[in-house]
């Protein structure tokens, strides 16, 4: 009896040991989850003030990412006003040729000509960033304005700075929603474009802690430039 009173207790003792590990992993799951929230919630807050910078400084180049409503225009309105010498619009489709996407915008066709450079290799935001450091180390630039819809500029300057270090890089959001209260509640495609958002940004901050090569710099599609490249758009 006592040897199997004592198999029933190592029974007992390994199913509460069980129940222990159980509850300790639910209890971990549980607050992971709770910080998640709580990050997505800070996330879209600061997502939520990001502003147009009152003051931008004159920068080296502009770099535009498409995918988003108004980037481009307000990439070429930047350029038009001579806040940098040349422009970069990472992430165009393969097929799209330059005059249907300058008729597509509305562009100025000199401007377009003389100072707009296209990427077409960038299929997501860390191309775009590949691109980018390529042509900002074939173009020695050491600024430059990153255009992007305001709820993807958090993880656009996180892959940008990882490959440019020690570039001045100026965030210019574009606003199409605003955020700052809470209607984007109520909006299904607006709480699914944050959610998938911040998981794409929490991701690349995992992935942010594996070492990164450094692109070589190589040419994109590039268009002569006149002694004053934006004299002419002035």
């Amino acid at each position: 009896m006592s040897e199997i009173a004592g198999i029933s207790a190592r029974a007992d003792s390994q199913r509460q040991r069980g129940w222990r590990i159980v509850r300790a992993a639910a209890a971990c799951l549980a607050a992971c989850g709770f910080a998640f929230l709580l990050g997505f919630v800070a996330f879209v807050d600061h997502v939520a003030h990001l502003e147009v910078p009152k003051e931008l400084r004159p920068a080296d180049g502009i770099v535009v990412l498409t995918g988003g409503q108004s980037r481009i225009g307000t990439g070429l309105d930047l350029l038009k006003a001579g806040k940098a010498k040349r422009l970069l619009i990472s992430g165009v489709h393969p097929a799209a040729r330059r005059d249907d996407l300058r008729l597509a915008i509305g562009g100025d066709r000199q401007l377009f000509n003389c100072c707009v450079d296209i990427d077409r290799a960038a299929l997501n935001t860390v191309g775009n960033a590949e691109e980018s450091a390529k042509w900002v180390g074939a173009n020695t630039y050491a600024s430059l304005i990153v255009v992007t819809n305001n709820y993807h500029m958090p993880r656009s300057l996180l892959e940008m700075r990882r490959l440019l270090p020690a570039a001045d890089l100026q965030p210019y959001p574009v606003v199409n929603t605003p955020l700052r209260d809470a209607s984007w509640l109520a909006k299904p495609n607006a709480l699914r474009v944050l959610f998938t958002e911040y998981v794409k940004y929490t991701a690349a901050l995992a992935r942010g802690l594996l070492p990164a090569a450094q692109p070589q710099p190589q040419p994109v599609e590039v268009r002569a430039r006149p002694v004053r490249a934006t004299a002419s758009a002035q």
